[in-house]
């Protein structure tokens, strides 16, 4: 055969081959289109995004009064006087500050005492009513005494945060403890484990659904009472006395991004709390 053959051969095998190699990446490309549409939801963003028309749209065609309902632009706006003029920034971290103060002090407690009660029955028959009457008040009833107690300054919202965190994660914990199978616990006294090894080893794993149970609990009535301390005790920097300034010099622009601003902290938060619940259950269940 001559070279002109061979390399007309060549030549004919390279063109063939040409058009093989877009085809794969165009394959791959559509794979990797299609996992990522798998593992994002687009749907809670088309409900975002209907919301945020439905308000343009309100506010556009005035189906609500211009002073009661601003654009979704006088916000952005205002958050961005904020941001570079304003306080919000210093706001947002002194709300944060006292939250996670009493969310911190709130959990701690409800873990020790639910821990006590699961493991004790005795106690629990002795304490436990009183926990569950504790429950069943309700939250606010409690910040007349704290206030008197502690003050309406940070002591005051800290011990009421404090007080809202502390009621889901004291069940959750107790219920949890108490409900791990009774094969647990003779397998743990047959091996000889002290009451710290079995609290640390097979109660607190066996109940991690209940305790993560009580802390998305918590953060939400911690969340719930920082505002509501915020709003009703003594007026100090935070985002709960920048909606009091909001609504009393009727600036509404304030009022929804203080709003807003409480929201997203608060999906933050739950966010938060559901990848570590996922990660640590997972690890668990290994």
């Amino acid at each position: 055969m001559s070279i002109d053959a061979l390399s007309g051969t060549a030549r004919s095998t390279a063109g063939d081959a040409a058009p093989a190699a877009p085809s794969r990446l165009a394959t791959a490309l559509r794979g990797a289109g299609r996992a990522l549409g798998r593992s994002l939801d687009w749907r809670p963003w088309a409900s975002f995004g209907a919301l945020l028309l439905l308000w343009f749209a309100a506010h556009h065609f005035g189906w609500v009064e211009r002073k009661y309902l601003p654009s979704p632009l006088d916000v952005v706006h205002r958050l961005v006087v904020e941001v570079t003029q304003g306080t919000i920034l210093f706001d947002l971290k002194e709300t944060l500050r006292r939250n996670l103060a009493g969310l911190v002090i709130g959990v701690a407690a409800g873990l020790a005492l639910g821990g006590l009660l699961g493991l004790s029955g005795r106690l629990g028959k002795i304490v436990g009513p009183t926990v569950l009457a504790q429950r069943q008040t309700a939250l606010f009833a409690w910040v007349p005494l704290l206030s008197m107690w502690f003050g309406g300054a940070d002591p005051g919202k800290i011990a009421f945060i404090a007080v809202a965190a502390f009621q889901p994660m004291v069940v959750n914990t107790w219920r949890g403890i108490s409900l791990v199978p009774a094969t647990y616990r003779e397998l743990s006294d047959v091996l000889l484990f002290s009451r710290w090894t079995y609290f640390r080893l097979v109660a607190v794993p066996s109940a991690l659904p209940m305790i993560f149970t009580g802390l998305h609990g918590a953060l939400i009535y911690a969340w719930l009472a920082t505002v509501g301390s915020e709003l009703f005790l003594n007026i100090a920097p935070g985002l709960g006395g920048r909606l009091n300034e909001g609504s009393q010099l009727f600036e509404i622009d304030l009022l929804f991004l203080a709003i807003l601003l409480f929201g997203l902290v608060g999906l933050a938060y739950n966010t938060l709390a559901e990848r570590a619940e996922a990660l640590l259950v997972r690890w668990h269940a290994r």
